[in-house]
């Protein structure tokens, strides 16, 4: 059984979720919830918010691992830079505390969660009401977003880092050929 805290980055709003499970074994929502900032505010002063509000998380939730989205172009450059410095607080409060952080792409978690990396929003949260046995839907759509992520990450961070380990472990074991391809 492993604990996760699951993050969409957002300046205005960054969802939040915490997801106890294992692959093969039921899933259950600890908390879930959104940190907001002002968008009239600097951006300092936001990025701040966002900060205390992921260390709040961590100190009330003790996560074993953090799985935060990995951002992606998008057509609205502006928008793309705040998910990004709220992505990387959520990685350097994380790592800060020594707690290993994985970055998931959007439709590694869709196909995760739907079984297609293409699905909706509202196919996402209804299957995220349905795997973690809710009587709603998580509101606003970034919360639901999060625990996507928390859920993602139980079922395919394991096998992830398993196979990331094994590639490094084979390379270490490899001996490169020598000047001019002679073996050394």
């Amino acid at each position: 059984m492993v604990r996760v805290l699951g993050v969409d980055p957002g300046l205005t709003r960054c969802g939040i979720g915490v997801v106890e499970g294992a692959p093969g074994r039921p899933l259950r929502m600890v908390a879930v919830g959104v940190v907001r900032t002002p968008a009239e505010a600097e951006i300092g002063p936001r990025l701040l918010l966002v900060e205390q509000g992921i260390e709040a998380w961590l100190d009330e939730h003790r996560p074993e691992l953090v799985a935060v989205e990995r951002v992606f172009a998008q057509h609205n450059v502006r928008t793309v830079m705040g998910t990004a410095q709220a992505s990387a607080v959520a990685m350097l409060c994380a790592t800060r505390r020594g707690i290993p952080v994985t970055l998931h792409t959007p439709s590694e978690v869709k196909a995760a969660v739907t079984g297609s990396g293409r699905a909706d929003k509202a196919q996402v949260t209804a299957m995220v009401q349905r795997l973690l046995r809710l009587d709603a839907p998580p509101k606003p759509a970034d919360a639901a977003d999060a625990l996507a992520l928390a859920i993602c990450h139980i079922w395919r961070g394991g096998a992830t880092n398993r196979l990331e380990a094994a590639v490094k472990a084979a390379a270490r074991t490899t001996t490169p050929p020598g000047p001019r391809g002679t073996p050394r």
